[in-house]
């Protein structure tokens, strides 16, 4: 069995996927802004993550702006029957590389079509509505007229599903209220678990839950307790982080991003770590520090 088989499945909207995926945002340049260093690199690891049974890809227009996509579209189109690309709107970047609100009901249907077409697609899988009430952590503030946009998208037939990213439990509601929510993608990991109860009432309802920053993001996962676990396992630190969050429920999928082979192979390796109930009880005590800090 491949290593990647043994993280499981979950539904997507209507498609079965591979629990573990991959997120596309490192294969912009730096700050996510501009084109990589090396695109023959960036093209290699995206065929490797196909190869190794990835069937979830996440992206989005204003990653470089458009240069994610355009890689993407390079690499893998026409995409294998099984890919199912995940995209984000709802903001736009700066000439000089800031992220912006794109909230406007032309925005959102320019950013779409901007999706379909640097992606090579006549209808996107999954569209998340970023919510940018806040910006380090999801504020309240209503998010209906953006998602009555996007519901109005789909039915023109542009758009399969509609997801919700960094939003709060009540935007959530709100959204759930206008359209059926294929996806919530929230800042959550190892270390940083403020939508527990989220997690939960999603996989009661059988909607899958995406932790962006899985392993940390700009600032990856440091701790002398994922260190020793990590050692006890034989696995690195960051292997540790995916097997975690692949056991603390069966509706979390996986997006960690990389643009390094080697990392990429690292990730999906994880998926036949094993963690001990000695092991998870350790890992707790890294959250409870994190929130007392």
């Amino acid at each position: 069995m491949p290593e990647i088989d043994k993280a499981g499945t979950y539904k997507l909207g209507d498609r079965l996927v591979r629990r573990l995926g991959y997120g596309a945002m490192q294969l912009a340049g730096p700050g996510v802004f501009g084109p990589p260093r090396d695109r023959a690199a960036a093209i290699a690891v995206l065929r490797e993550a196909v190869a190794q049974g990835v069937n979830h890809i996440d992206t989005s227009d204003f990653y470089g702006p458009h240069v994610t996509n355009e890689i993407i579209r390079e690499a893998l189109h026409p995409y294998p029957e099984d890919l199912v690309i995940v995209t984000k709107v709802a903001a736009k970047r700066g000439a000089n590389g800031a992220w912006l609100p794109a909230l406007s009901k032309d925005e959102l249907t320019q950013a779409v079509h901007d999706n379909l077409r640097n992606l090579g697609l006549d209808q996107l899988e999954v569209v998340n509505f970023r919510s940018m009430h806040g910006l380090h952590a999801p504020a309240e503030g209503s998010i209906a007229e953006q998602i009555e946009t996007l519901a109005e998208l789909k039915a023109q037939g542009l758009i399969r599903h509609i997801g919700v990213s960094h939003v709060t439990a009540a935007q959530l509601a709100e959204a759930r209220a206008i359209t059926p929510i294929a996806c919530v993608q929230n800042f959550y990991n190892l270390a940083h678990r403020g939508d527990e109860a989220m997690i939960d009432q999603l996989a009661a309802d059988g909607i899958p839950y995406v932790p962006y920053f899985p392993l940390g993001g700009f600032t990856p996962l440091q701790s002398t307790i994922l260190t020793e676990v990590a050692e006890h396992a034989a696995v690195t630190p960051m292997q540790i982080a995916i097997a975690w969050l692949l056991r603390r429920a069966p509706n979390i999928l996986l997006i960690p991003g990389t643009s390094s082979l080697g990392h990429l192979r690292e990730n999906l390796d994880a998926a036949g770590v094993h963690l001990s109930e000695a092991a998870c009880a350790k890992l707790d005590l890294l959250s409870q520090k994190t929130e007392s800090a």
